[in-house]
């Protein structure tokens, strides 16, 4: 197999700068294994952007698993805080996805999530590690109103504010013809999963796809930052 990748980022409308990471950038074809991922950076000043450069770029370095990899990004996010007093109280989600010969391997950690997109299905792989997806499993309110719920923003893990950190991971066989979908919720909490699969099916190219993604979002008010990767599969 070989991946087709291409990586977007935007400020959106309302925010005055961008706290998401994006790695790799641009675009790219390449073969297995390679490593790439999003980050949302939260805390006050420039922690949050900071905090998502440093946890992705720690991410993608390191060596091992992806939850080896995800755990390294933590310890790194903590250390610069702890060295830095202005710094304290910055975090991040991160979501990476390592492809191998086998497929992808997904870790995360957050509300970032992964999606695969196959045939005319959307699946998404991941599961927000938020306030509001907890009230959604319990069934204390439904989907439809989690998207307007004023605690949506809410997540209940981080890395960087704990020296260990709970980390999932998912596993998933690839097809030549999937697409494989990272993004913040700067494109999910404006852009709908049918829409979203719609954009994915109807641009042919990861590089059309990603900005696509992007303006779509902005279109419907743009209010968070959005970083968008999306992996393509294609035949030696």
């Amino acid at each position: 197999m070989i991946y087709i990748w291409a990586t977007a980022t935007d400020t959106g409308l309302v925010r005055d700068h961008n706290e998401d990471s994006v790695a790799p950038r641009d675009m790219g074809i390449e073969t297995a294994p390679f490593v790439v991922g999003v980050a949302d950076g939260m805390g006050g000043h420039a922690g949050g952007e900071i905090a998502s450069e440093i946890a992705l770029a720690a991410a993608i370095d390191a060596d091992g698993d992806v939850v080896a990899r995800v755990e390294v990004a933590n310890l790194a996010v903590v250390e610069a805080a702890a060295a830095d007093p202005s710094l304290r109280g910055m975090g991040t989600t991160l979501t990476i996805g390592r492809f191998a010969d086998d497929g992808v391997e997904i870790a995360h950690v957050g509300d970032s999530r992964a999606y695969l997109l196959r045939g005319r299905n959307l699946e998404q792989i991941t599961t927000d590690h938020s306030l509001i997806a907890e009230m959604v499993a319990r069934g204390e309110i439904t989907v439809e109103e989690s998207a307007v719920h004023p605690y949506r923003s809410v997540i209940t893990r981080a890395i960087g504010l704990q020296l260990e950190v709970e980390v999932d991971r998912e596993h998933r066989s690839l097809e030549v013809g999937d697409r494989v979908l990272f993004c913040t919720d700067g494109l999910t909490g404006m852009v709908d999963a049918d829409s979203i699969r719609d954009i994915l099916l109807a641009d042919s190219h990861p590089t059309q796809s990603v900005w696509a993604l992007v303006e779509a979002a902005n279109a419907a008010g743009g209010i968070d930052n959005i970083s968008v990767v999306v992996v393509g599969v294609g035949s030696d």
